[in-house]
């Protein structure tokens, strides 16, 4: 069966079922698949005075047409932004609905709790500062909104991550008062002093200003989007010699991604994939190690689960030994497959209007299902479905090259075997008229490693969830989306100790 393939690029269904192959053609030219509420966006911004400001001035723009294209060519591939309404057909108005604003000075202020020396408590502490005052206006105001805007300073980015310092001349307070290995402690066996205890919760989260963020807001405020300041003007974050001082994207493309983005958490459908059969269920497994344990085994796993529709949920299964450090693989027990699989049957009954299991349940995960979690996935489902898992990760020791200057098609294929093939994902486009890397690309190894399935119909399924990254409008991703943003929810669940009673969530949640 050794031979190449070409799959056509998959057509993307906007509004009166127009299909095209770019989101940003259907959406110009045909609308959103589903304009959700006809108010429009109702946001809510938190930010510093210029950070507010910023966004402010960053709506007013995108009210109209937003250009970037240098030349004919390049608007292929960085195409106009119309304009808000013009595009998705609802207002957005540039007055957002809730307006909060951060002191940047004083106790009560940003600066106050930035540059701590301890990142756990400096992170805990900043998130605190935007976490608390969402919390409030959304509970005092008699207004609601779809999505907060949360606008940070780019000091936010650079001393809010894992691997963060604060310089020694900025650093305030460096002594955090307890270790790293006593707060574990604690977490396990609590104090009798409350304010030791006090002392040990800044431990208990990631010390990821991003993740800690959307993790304790979760059950708390509508989605966020997190946008630094210089993202939204970048024309007023230059060096001494007038260049950026980071590399942004074009203007149109900034606007086409955030209105995207926002679009979809405030509650509308951009598109959807056009040609795609009925009763189909993609399930990819998400694992992250949990490191606040103590146990190099221990981690996380959940679960993110697309229908036919394009809808996205999100589901956290049980916290366990799943990962194995002699292997470095993730696999799960007979019982938590089990649970996992049962939560997708449930969850897309009841988003079934016919309320019945799916008739084909393709299980995507980066590595072979071992025996045990397969009979586990097996034994929540009935015989109405076709259960399938499927293994997929980049392929490094496979390469086509192609004699052009340019590499291969967007969706060539090479197929092995029955059960193996290797797809390019990333490649030239011919509706872009470019290829968009700087790299002969990689492959996408895909194997139907469990259960039955036809390997062609597999490879149109993954290259078809290429395209279903609302967070981004974009011609395609590299990676199918039940896979795309594994590693982003699972730093999400594991950055707060969330309840493992967390109810299933819109994927919008945790993008």
């Amino acid at each position: 069966m050794m031979r190449l393939y070409y799959f056509d690029e998959p057509l993307l269904e906007f509004h009166h079922r127009q299909a095209v192959e770019d989101p940003r053609d259907g959406l110009s030219l045909s609308g959103p698949l589903a304009k959700g509420k006809v108010y429009g966006i109702r946001a809510g911004v938190i930010g510093t005075e210029d950070g507010v400001r910023r966004f402010k001035t960053w709506l007013s723009r995108i009210t109209r047409p937003v250009y970037s294209a240098k030349n004919a060519a390049e608007t292929l591939f960085r195409p106009i932004f119309p304009g808000f309404q013009t595009v998705f057909g609802v207002p957005w108005d540039p007055e957002p609905q809730m307006v909060v604003t951060l002191p940047t000075d004083g106790a009560d202020g940003l600066s106050s709790v930035l540059y701590l020396g301890d990142r756990h408590q400096r992170v805990y502490k900043t998130v605190d500062l935007f976490a608390d005052k969402i919390t409030h206006a959304s509970r005092q105001e008699e207004e609601t909104v779809d999505v907060w805007f949360v606008i940070v300073p780019d000091a936010v980015y650079k001393y809010c991550r894992p691997l963060s310092v604060v310089e020694r001349r900025l650093r305030v307070n460096d002594d955090p008062g307890i270790s790293i290995t006593d707060a574990r402690r604690l977490a396990k066996q609590p104090s009798l002093f409350p304010a030791v205890n006090d002392a040990a919760v800044p431990f208990s989260y990631e010390p990821d200003f991003h993740n800690q963020l959307k993790a304790r807001l979760l059950l708390r405020a509508a989605p966020l989007q997190i946008i630094q300041e210089s993202t939204l003007t970048p024309e007023q974050f230059l060096t001494t010699d007038g260049r950026p001082l980071r590399r942004i994207d074009a203007p149109s493309t900034v606007a086409w991604n955030i209105s995207t983005t926002a679009f979809y958490k405030a509650g509308g459908r951009p598109w959807k994939l056009h040609h795609v059969r009925r009763g189909v269920c993609y399930l990819g497994l998400v694992f992250k190690r949990d490191d606040r344990s103590g146990d190099a085994s221990n981690a996380c796993c959940a679960a993110q689960m697309f229908l036919d529709s394009g809808d996205g949920v999100v589901f956290k299964g049980a916290v366990g030994p799943w990962y194995s450090p002699d292997h470095r693989e993730f696999h799960l027990n007979r019982e938590s497959a089990h649970e996992v699989v049962s939560l997708a049957v449930e969850t897309y009954r009841q988003k079934n209007y016919a309320r019945k299991p799916p008739t084909e349940l393709f299980i995507h995960g980066r590595v072979r299902f071992n025996e045990e979690e397969w009979e586990g996935f097996k034994s929540a489902v009935g015989e109405e479905t076709n259960l399938v898992g499927v293994r997929i990760m980049r392929g490094t020791h496979l390469k086509l090259y192609s004699p052009g200057d340019y590499p291969v098609l967007r969706g060539t294929a090479y197929v092995a075997n029955e059960r193996e093939a290797y797809l390019w994902t990333v490649g030239f486009v011919p509706r872009l008229q470019t290829y968009l890397g700087k790299e002969v690309p990689n492959p996408l190894l895909i194997e139907v490693c469990k259960g039955k399935a036809d390997i062609l119909r597999v490879i149109k399924d993954v290259l078809s969830l290429t395209k279903l990254n609302y967070n981004a409008c974009i011609f395609a991703d590299g990676e199918p989306v039940t896979l795309k943003f594994a590693d982003a929810v699972g730093e999400i669940l594991t950055a707060a100790p969330i309840s493992k009673d967390t109810p299933p969530l819109p994927f919008k949640f945790y993008i």
